[in-house]
Formats: C-alpha cells, structure tokens, sequence
C-alpha cells in the first residue's frame, strides 16, 4: 500500500493535489534524491492521517501531509535557518534571526493549513515540558474531525532542524509528553493568581 500511495501522491503533488496551491517551489538544482525523501515523507505522513478514520478524506489528507512537509522548508530559508534547533532559538532570542522559535513553527504551520478549509481533519495545539528545567516545547497536532487531540498526530518542524518535518502518533513520541495548550495555560493562569494572592497577602501583613 505504501508504495501505492506514495506513487499517487508524487502524481498528485505534480498536479498540485487538486485543491489550494503549494507555495513553494521546488528548486531545480535540488537533488533528485532530496526530491524522492520529501514525497516519501509525504506519502508516509498521509498514510499515518487516513488511519486516523474512516472519514478522513484521502485528498485532503494528501494536502495536509504535502503542505506540512514542504511549506516548513521554505520558512526555514526565510528565517536563515541553518543551525540545530536550540543554537537558532539562542539566534532568535537574541535577534540575530527573525524566527523559529518552535512555537513559530507550530503557529505558521497552524495558519497555513487553517486557510485550507479542511472538513476531515482538525488542527490543535500542545505544550510539553512546561513544568520542568527542560526547555518548553509547542507543536501543532493534526485529528480526525472531532478527535480527541491525543488520537492524532504530532507533526513538528522544529525538532529536526531547518524545517525538516517530524511525525509521530502523539502517544508514542519518544521525546516529549505533550498537554493540550488550553490546560497548560489554565494551570499558568491559576498558578499566577495564586501567587499574586500571596504576594497581596504578605504585603498586607
């Protein structure tokens, strides 16, 4: 079946897979064998969407898994992304790059395929390590429509380097144990009233 797929979507990413246009070209001087990994990836990533469910659409699944794997690679030229992940966030951070922080990553990629309309799949944003000295790391996470967040798939530019995609079911990430956004940021918010209630406390006393 891999091999089906991935024969499909090569033909399907020459014809732009029938729906909202790549904006990213490949470059002519670019390896052949450079070439054939990214549609590898691709078919791999779309294969991991449709086992998501039955409902997920094929042709919607071959765009989500086309654009997450290409559109990364042409922010990270556009970034000057050319270092591993935590000496370019140091960049970031220090100004010295625009962006690509993960959470940069996370968020463009979650735009780019909010414009996509997509009726079989749902886009949703997770945290991890957000209580620990390790650093914290955002990602965007890719469901079936009405999934759970936890059923679906971490897909993470950042880890890699240099836009170069990583996916994973997000209960087998080998790295990192993710938290949905929202409830990391209610245990941030209540941790910050609590505090400030502490700090009104002792100066009242």
């Amino acid at each position: 079946m891999r091999q089906l797929l991935f024969s499909a979507f090569v033909a399907l990413g020459l014809a732009g897979c029938g729906g909202a246009p790549v904006e990213h070209t490949v470059p002519q001087t670019l390896a052949f064998a450079q070439v054939e990994a990214e549609e590898t990836k691709i078919a791999e990533l779309t294969e991991m969407l449709l086992r998501l469910g039955p409902g997920v659409d094929l042709e919607e699944a071959a765009r989500v898994a086309r654009i997450a794997v290409e559109e990364p690679l042409v922010w990270a030229r556009q970034w000057g992304v050319v270092d591993a992940p935590i000496i370019h966030n140091m960049q970031v951070n220090s100004g010295r790059k625009p962006r690509g922080l993960c959470k940069h990553w996370a968020e463009d990629l979650q735009q780019r395929l909010k414009r996509e309309n997509l009726q079989s799949l749902d886009l949703h944003r997770a945290i991890a390590n957000y209580d620990s000295i390790l650093i914290e790391h955002s990602t965007l996470i890719v469901s079936a429509k009405g999934a759970s967040w936890d059923q679906g798939i971490v897909v993470d530019p950042w880890r890699l380097g240099q836009g170069q995609l990583y996916f994973t079911q997000v209960k087998k990430d080998p790295k990192y144990r993710w938290l949905e956004r929202s409830q990391v940021f209610a245990i941030k918010r209540e941790r910050k009233a609590r505090k400030a209630e502490r700090e009104a406390r002792s100066g009242q006393g």
